[in-house]
């Protein structure tokens, strides 16, 4: 086995609490890895005005390997209020350091694995015709374009006269040319064909390597005719490849219907970054919500693996802490499969499927109960619980 360097970014809120413990599990489970502590988050941002520094920056260049836990982000005006009043008026701009991670060492491929396990009382159910239930198994992996799209970051509200003038030479922009430009916020949508053709490219690879029999793209093509039309394009041209995985395409409203219709007939998934957003949240809340979602971020030379659920300030401090951990150990394996070593991931993704399937232990997000310092009283275990369970089993 190799020996690892990893960039390990806790975060903001309860990043701080699960992403320990994932380490915890990683060691357990036999990774040999060295951890270096990472800054990032809201706390940086206020007193540096910068939410990924620069110290940080350089650790990931160099280790090309992160583990992160959780982010704060909130809305510029609220992000303005809590920067350092020294460093107010000096040009500082509030981006989400998850998101400059992804630009900056250009990890396109963002993977979400949305998987049942059975047993999870939070898992997706449907009725038979003679009124019984049945519990089918779900097991999705969403590809979606982690650097462009909708998330590219290419928007202005009060467009400068140049941006202005480019706008005003598409028809459809003319409703809006007298619109004041106080007035007028403009966000884009960017596709490219080179990012656009690798991230289906991958997206058929994982499911010819796991045996998955379709690849469905999610877009919007019969609107968005420009932008989801080029993914429809290379997508027929790449499943020529691959006779033997069925291309789909079903538009993102509607496969949020069909999600809860017959989620169990679908494999991969590939789309833009927003679509991917949606549509990963989505089958998140079929396989027990954010508490089960992990994701990866992944370049050609770096990587980082995260939860995809928020920082949850308000759960940071309980003691004992209540938060659900498993996205967090799931995100971990991802990081072993992605390394090679993924005899380590299934050790960790099996005692996490015996320990729900036996019940014992249950987080409180798993108990549908409402979160909280009573949460533990009603019968919820804690973190630690789950991770001592879990380290047990392996």
């Amino acid at each position: 086995m190799n020996h690892y360097t990893i960039v390990a970014m806790p975060g903001d809120g309860i990043g701080k609490v699960v992403l320990p413990e994932s380490v915890k599990v990683l060691e357990k489970a036999g990774l040999k890895a060295e951890f270096i502590h990472g800054d990032i988050g809201w706390d940086f941002w206020c007193k540096e005005g910068n939410p990924l520094p620069e110290r940080t920056v350089k650790l990931l260049e160099k280790y090309k390997l992160g583990l992160f836990g959780a982010i704060t982000s909130k809305p510029k005006k609220e992000a303005d209020a809590e920067l350092d009043p020294q460093l107010k008026g000096k040009g500082y701009t509030y981006f989400s350091p998850i998101v400059s991670m992804r630009q900056m060492f250009n990890l396109d491929l963002c993977v979400r694995p949305c998987r049942s396990f059975k047993g999870n009382p939070l898992n997706f159910v449907k009725k038979n015709p003679d009124g019984s239930v049945f519990e089918p198994e779900i097991n999705v992996v969403i590809f979606r374009q982690g650097t462009e799209g909708s998330y590219a970051g290419v928007e202005w509200t009060n467009p400068p006269e140049k941006v202005l003038d480019a706008f005003k030479t598409h028809p459809k922009f003319k409703p809006f040319s007298n619109v004041k430009g106080e007035d007028l916020a403009i966000s884009t949508r960017i596709v490219t064909r080179d990012m656009t053709r690798r991230v289906i490219k991958e997206a058929f690879e994982y499911a010819k390597k796991f045996g998955y029999k379709s690849v469905t793209v999610s877009e919007k093509p019969n609107v968005l005719r420009e932008t989801s039309g080029m993914f429809e394009e290379e997508a027929k041209s790449i499943a020529k490849d691959y006779p033997e995985i069925a291309l789909w395409s079903v538009n993102i409203d509607a496969i949020m219907m069909w999600l809860t219709k017959n989620p169990e007939d679908y494999g991969v998934f590939v789309c833009e970054n927003l679509f991917g957003d949606i549509l990963s949240d989505g089958f998140a809340g079929l396989v027990g919500g954010l508490g089960f979602a992990c994701s990866g971020n992944i370049g050609k030379e770096y990587a980082v693996f995260e939860p995809t659920h928020g920082s949850a300030p308000k759960y940071e401090k309980l003691d004992p802490p209540i938060v659900n951990p498993i996205a967090m150990i799931l995100s971990a394996a991802m990081l072993c499969d992605h390394i090679g070593e993924k005899a380590i991931g299934d050790k960790i993704r099996n005692a996490i499927a015996e320990v729900v399937a036996e019940g014992k232990v249950r987080t409180y997000d798993m108990m549908r109960i409402s979160g909280g310092a009573k949460s533990i009283q009603m019968g919820a275990s804690s973190t630690f619980e789950m991770i001592e369970a879990i380290l047990k089993k392996i």
